[in-house]
Order: C-alpha cells, then sequence, then structure tokens
C-alpha cells in the first residue's frame, strides 16, 4: 500500500482512506467556562456523512470507546475519553459536530464546525449548573466492566467519583469467577485505589451472570457483589456459600435488573441490598433491548411487556421495586451502566451518595448500604423530611413536613410523591430558571402515616424526541404500632406466581440446591401474601 495514504475504519465498518496530504491537524482544549482551567471530558466529533473521529491527547490521554447494539445498529457510543489537555485530530476539510460533556453537573456544548486549513485552535468552554460534591454528594456507578487501566482517565472525564468495575465476572453455573476468563486478569489488591482526593475505585466487585446453567444453555440472571475483600473462587450453585462469603467480608448483593428469571426469588433467600432502579438498558443513545426475559404483568400499566419502549422500561423496575419494598425487603437503590459492554458512558446511570463526614471510599459505601441516596439520569433531587435525608426511618405516628428541592438541565415533565408504591401527589413543574441557568423546582407537602409505610420522590425531565431523564430517591420508613406494612394483593401474587414460573421452567435443569432456594422464596412470598391488602 502507498505509505502517503492514511486509511481510517469509519463507524459502520467501512474502510476509507484519504491522502494523508489533505488531512488538517485540529487541535483543541476543553476549560472551565469560570475558572478557565483546563477540564477532563468525553468527546464525539462526527462528520456530515455519519463517521465518528476520535481524537489523540500528545500530552495527556486519550482513550476510544466504540460500542454498538447488535439488535438496533443505530445504538451507537462513539467517543473518546480525554484528560485535561489539549487535544488534536486530523480532518478533511468539511463540516463536523463536535460535542463535549463532562459528567451530570455541567451543560454539555455541540457545535458545528466548518474545518478548513484556517480553522483556529478550538476553545471548548463548559459551564457548570450544580456542584454537588460542595452539597455534600457524590456519585458512582455500581456496576461496569471497564478495564481497570482506563479508570484513572474515565471517572475524571465522567466526574465519576466512584467505579465498582466487575473485575471478576463468570456466565456459567459451574465456572468461579476466579477460574472465568470473562473478567479482568491481574492483581489489582483488596483496597480501595485513589485517583485523587474525591475520586476512587474498589477492584474487588465480582459478577454472576450466569447464562449457562450446568450443562445447558438455561439462563438464570445476574447477581453483583460489590465491596468484598477475596475473589470467590465459589461457582454461583449453592447460593448460600456465596451469600456467606459476601456477609462475611461485609459486601453488598446487588440485583443487577429487576426482570432475569430468578431476579425476585434471590430477594428472600439472600436478602438482597441493592436494586439498580437506574441500570444499563438506560443509555444516552437510543433505547434498544426489547421483549427480552420476563414481561411485566398488566396491573404494572405498561403498554406491552415492560420492555417495548424506554418510559415502560422504567416503569417496570419502579413497580418491581416497589411491590418489594411493600413485602418489608428493605432494598436501596443503586445505579450502573455495564460501560466497557454496552453503549452507553461510564456514570450515565449513576447513584449520588450523601455524606456528612470528608470523603472516603469507605464512609461512600457505607452510606450507600445506609440508603442515604438517589440515582439519576440527569436530575439533581434533593429532599427531605423534617430535614432528614433519604434512608431516616422513623417511630411516630405524626405530621412530617416534606420537601423536595429538584434542579435540572432541562425543564422537568413532573415531580411525584411516592408513598406505599403509589403515586400521592403529582405537583406541576415550574422550572424557574436558577442564577446557573438550570431549572429549578421546590415543592413541599405534609405526610401523615396512618400504617407503616415508605415514602421516595422522583421526577421526569423532558427530552428532545420523545426522550427523558428521571430521578428517584431512596426511601424514608415510618413504623406504626400494630399496623405493619402490607402489599397490595396485585402485588403479592405477582411476586408468588414469578418464583413458581421459575421453579417450573428450572426444574428439570437447575441443581436440586437451587430448586430448595426458590422453594425457600417461595414460602416467604406466600406468607407474605397471606396479609396482602
Amino acid at each position: 500500500m502507498n505509505q502517503s495514504l492514511a486509511c481510517s475504519i469509519l463507524a459502520f465498518g467501512l474502510a476509507v482512506c484519504l491522502n494523508a496530504a489533505d488531512k488538517i491537524q485540529v487541535e483543541g482544549q476543553i476549560l472551565d467556562d469560570v475558572s478557565g482551567t483546563p477540564l477532563p471530558a468525553r468527546i464525539y466529533i462526527r462528520d456530515q456523512a455519519g463517521a465518528w473521529y476520535f481524537p489523540e491527547s500528545p500530552t495527556g490521554s486519550a482513550i476510544r470507546y466504540e460500542r454498538r447494539n447488535g439488535s438496533n445498529t443505530n445504538a451507537v457510543e462513539m467517543h473518546t475519553t480525554l484528560s485535561a489537555a489539549p487535544f488534536q485530530v486530523g480532518l478533511t476539510p468539511g463540516r463536523y459536530t463536535f460535542s463535549i460533556e463532562h459528567g451530570k453537573e455541567y451543560f454539555p456544548e455541540s457545535r458545528e464546525l466548518n474545518i478548513s486549513k484556517e480553522t483556529p485552535k478550538l476553545s471548548f468552554r463548559l459551564k457548570r449548573w450544580v456542584n454537588m460534591n460542595e452539597r455534600g454528594w457524590y456519585s458512582g456507578d455500581t456496576h461496569n466492566h471497564r478495564n481497570p487501566a482506563d479508570l484513572p482517565n474515565v471517572m475524571l472525564a465522567e466526574d465519576l467519583n466512584i467505579g465498582l468495575p466487575m473485575v471478576d465476572w463468570t456466565t456459567t453455573s459451574t465456572i468461579s469467577p476466579t477460574v472465568s476468563t470473562q473478567g479482568f486478569r491481574g492483581d489489582f489488591g483488596d483496597r480501595p485505589i485513589s485517583i485523587d482526593a474525591t475520586h476512587a475505585w474498589m477492584p474487588r466487585n465480582t459478577e454472576y451472570e450466569i447464562f449457562r446453567t450446568g450443562s445447558s444453555n438455561h439462563v438464570l440472571g445476574a447477581l453483583l457483589i460489590v465491596n468484598h475483600r477475596t475473589r470467590f473462587a465459589e461457582p454461583v450453585i449453592p447460593l448460600s456459600a456465596v451469600a456467606e462469603h459476601a456477609r462475611r467480608e461485609g459486601a453488598l448483593l446487588d440485583l443487577e435488573k429487576h426482570n432475569w428469571p430468578w431476579s425476585i426469588a434471590l430477594v428472600p433467600v439472600l436478602k438482597v441490598d441493592l436494586f439498580e432502579l437506574a441500570n444499563n438498558h438506560h443509555w444516552e443513545t437510543e433505547y434498544a433491548v426489547r421483549n427480552w426475559a420476563i414481561p411485566a404483568p398488566s396491573w404494572m400499566g405498561c403498554a406491552g411487556t415492560g420492555t417495548d419502549n424506554e418510559r415502560d422500561w422504567t416503569l417496570y423496575g419502579f413497580q418491581t421495586y416497589y411491590a418489594l419494598l411493600n413485602c418489608g425487603f428493605e432494598m436501596r437503590p443503586a445505579a450502573g451502566t455495564a460501560n466497557g459492554v454496552h453503549p452507553a458512558p461510564l456514570g450515565f446511570s449513576r447513584v449520588y451518595v450523601h455524606l456528612d463526614e470528608p470523603f472516603s471510599f469507605e464512609g461512600w459505601i457505607r452510606a450507600l448500604g445506609a440508603g442515604r441516596s438517589f440515582v439519576t439520569t440527569g436530575p439533581m433531587i434533593l429532599a427531605h423530611v423534617d430535614g432528614k435525608g433519604p434512608g431516616e426511618k422513623f417511630n411516630s405516628r405524626k405530621d412530617y413536613s416534606l420537601d423536595c428541592s429538584i434542579l435540572s438541565e432541562k425543564s422537568l415533565e413532573s415531580i411525584e410523591l411516592i408513598v406505599n408504591g403509589e403515586v400521592a401527589e403529582r405537583f406541576l413543574a415550574a422550572n424557574k430558571k436558577s442564577p446557573t441557568g438550570a431549572y429549578e423546582n421546590k415543592v413541599s407537602t405534609h405526610f401523615i402515616p396512618k400504617t407503616s409505610s415508605w415514602l421516595a420522590w422522583r421526577c421526569f425531565e423532558q427530552r428532545p424526541g420523545g426522550r427523558f431523564r428521571f430521578a428517584h430517591t431512596a426511601p424514608w420508613y415510618f413504623e406504626v404500632a400494630g399496623e405493619p406494612l402490607r402489599p397490595r394483593r396485585e402485588e403479592a401474587e405477582w411476586l408468588v406466581a414469578r418464583v413458581k414460573e421459575e421453579i417450573t421452567r428450572s426444574k428439570n435443569i437447575a441443581p436440586e440446591s437451587l430448586l430448595q432456594d426458590y422453594r425457600r422464596s417461595l414460602s416467604a412470598f406466600e406468607e407474605i401474601a397471606k396479609n396482602a391488602r
């Protein structure tokens, strides 16, 4: 091949060779709008024909990320994460769109530029619309598959305070995570690794994502274990051995997604800690994962299977979470992206955790486990009950004062107070502009618990093309003596049916120990159902 030609692989796999002499070396930098200091960031560059371009950083680091969903080829994530240093990219003359993002707390910038030999050095200034760290809130992605070597670059570019990569990962029931080749090889230690004063990641996280049970292609689902100390040499079955290992080391068990075949059956037998309310099927690009796993029941109000569109998928997750809370399983919300596998940036779905102390990984994981949190794909939702944040428990039947303040990049559709799984109040959004240019909404109300109850806040933010972003708090709990929390009849019966269906589906394939766990789970749900309302 003529050495004067340079070949580029475009987004759709088409190799196009361009004369190197025709390319212009475009230079640029990304800065904080107020301070003028360089910012790490995520950058997208695309030409009018739809091809993607990936810049480099001569004095810093630049990591290219390319993922496309197999069932929807329009669902793509083609970006470069840059350290806080200038970048450069070779482009032929023409029109290009440059889009820049830095986490959730800065306005993104998108600019269409005509590139020519006269193009000056580019400068992009990003404006912050909220500073959550100043308010004591720190973000995390509790489920990703990013190579640990990438994290110092990517976490800073996404301004993600905590990363929990699935360093160990198995997809077969008989293969332990330490033997599986799915994870990352290397000795990463057993303690948190600091990137700087407010960014850290933990290498001891494991995913059991079972597609093959024994010798059969029989899908069970995913279970995450985060923040353990020693690697899991145990296969996933028996579940008791995995749970004992996790509890012994103070780890948290994460349900991952709600509609895997075994998800509901895991909750009573493992006492699962976390529920991924914002999960790895929520993407910045097009929603894609349809007709997947177990469909939603009709009472949830979804138009179809609960996976047909982005809104139904979100509602399906909410309603499943509410049903489990109503049964007394006080699971705390989490958020994960599976970045590294899916077409989603690291931290697109993220959980914010509040600290009453200086930032540390240990403090953050404790507060996550205590439910001092909210999850978001966009808005920042700050709410209190009598001045107390989420996760708080009360034991008086009195008139409680509730307030909810939300900041968002775009205007909100609605703000909703959820009590025992139902919308107790819906507030119209005022969408006033804040001094930083964000939209600000504040509402307040009162709550008098008649029975033992929980409440939470959620909101939806409008996006172009019928898309939306959402935020959802962890619950507050209210104990009323002699008036226990009771699930609705339809919830309890559905949970029972889910476990029965899984027993029937797996009875000739799954080991007896797993079927015994399923039967224990069924008994637990049947007992709860006796007191359903």
